[in-house]
């Protein structure tokens, strides 16, 4: 709780119109939400580098200060604020680049409502916009000795430069010739502890008193590399990520049968029997996870390792011949301070003709929402920037230009 800003508490008491839902003064903006108004702007609380929020409860009349998760935004000249679906905010920073100036803050989403839960209290969480797309993420699962590092050895080998792996975390010490940050990025149990509350972490599970796991910026950082992540984890891992707002394909590897499994593993000669029954002992509880649970897109029998690779390359969509990812990045604009937005369906019109940069330009920028992905703790993904000129064109629901 907090003391309402004197400058700002009158004006947020009246009624806000439904719709784009947007009153500003100074450098901070009011969206109202039901009974609840976020002031977005000035400096946080805890950082006067980035982007504050605070929420302002009008039917008990008291200033919140939620628990802010996400990377948060750096505090800008100016920006403004529009009300999508009810559930997330888009800001957009003026005197800043296409690559940096959409954020949007979620309020009430599956994840918010999720961290509401763990936090007990008010939750919200920045995610950064992103324009353009990428391949989704791969997450393949199956029990040890199914052949699954084969695989991706083998994907990697014939596409070294269209996929990637996340680096995972642990708190276990690094062994001997290990790096941090290229076989894993090894951390203190405390600190891994945090991130996994402020859900940064899109699987982890405790193995041997250690803790492991996929965070969210490792497989955002393969992306913004331009490559295709692959996530080679257990069945209760591939749960976790499925239940996050990971947009991505999953896989399970099964093998022909448990007799042939268990002829593998026994073959490979690395393990006590003591180590082999343990593994079968997990590899049929994943088995009939895997096969009954509704949780992969993909069931792949790898009987004949060659046809196993090929099935996975089609459903990859890979086609021979191809052998690097073909990317192309958005052209980038400058979004001035002085703007106005409005909103149409799916899409924001963001119009930059007014002030000091009526005469620099007439043109209109046209954001489209309607291919979103992913969303927080990762990035935001599929946004679509174009340019219009209000006096010629005309943007409707259906089409980006009639």
């Amino acid at each position: 709780m907090g003391e309402a800003p004197a400058f700002f508490a009158d004006s947020l008491l009246g009624d806000f119109p439904n719709g784009v839902d947007l009153k500003s003064k100074g450098h901070k903006t009011a969206i109202c939400i039901g009974s609840k108004i976020y002031v977005i702007g000035g400096a946080d609380h805890e950082s006067t580098a980035v982007i504050g929020v605070q929420i302002f409860e009008k039917s008990s009349g008291e200033w919140i200060n939620p628990t802010v998760l996400g990377t948060k935004p750096k505090v800008s000249n100016g920006h403004s604020a529009v009300l999508l679906n009810g559930d997330r905010i888009l800001v957009i920073k003026g005197n800043s680049k296409s690559d940096g100036c959409f954020w949007f803050l979620e309020v009430g989403t599956p994840f918010i409502r999720e961290q509401e839960k763990t936090h007990g209290n008010e939750v919200v969480a920045w995610s950064k916009g992103v324009l353009g797309n990428v391949e989704k993420p791969i997450v393949i699962s199956g029990p040890s000795g199914v052949g699954k590092g084969t695989l991706i050895s083998e994907l990697m080998k014939e596409f070294p430069s269209m996929f990637g792996f996340s680096v995972s975390h642990t708190t276990r010490a690094p062994r001997e010739k290990e790096q941090n940050g290229f076989h894993y990025h090894f951390s203190d149990r405390s600190v891994m502890e945090r991130e996994i509350k402020d859900g940064k972490f899109l699987e982890f599970a405790s193995v041997h008193g250690n803790l492991y796991g996929t965070s969210v910026k490792a497989v955002e950082v393969v992306a913004d590399a331009g490559k295709r992540c692959i996530l080679d984890i257990d069945v209760q891992g591939a749960r976790s990520v499925r239940a996050s707002s990971l947009d991505a394909i999953f896989i399970f590897i099964s093998p022909p049968s448990f007799e042939e499994l268990e002829k593998r593993l026994r073959a490979r000669a690395t393990e006590t029997e003591e180590q082999i029954q343990k593994r079968l002992r997990n590899a049929r509880a994943e088995l009939e996870q895997g096969k009954s649970s509704g949780l992969f897109d993909h069931i792949l029998v790898n009987d004949d390792l060659e046809s196993c690779y090929e099935n996975l390359k089609n459903i990859l969509g890979l086609t021979e011949g191809v052998k690097t990812a073909h990317k192309t990045y958005p052209e980038l604009v400058d979004l001035p301070v002085e703007h106005l937005v409005s909103k149409i369906d799916q899409k924001i019109l963001i119009n930059c003709g007014a002030g000091e940069y009526q005469k620099a330009s007439d043109n209109m920028y046209v954001l489209d929402l309607s291919l979103l992905k992913g969303g927080a703790p990762g990035r935001t993904r599929g946004l679509n920037l174009f340019v219009t000129n209000p006096s010629t064109d005309r943007v409707n629901g259906d089409n980006q230009l009639s």
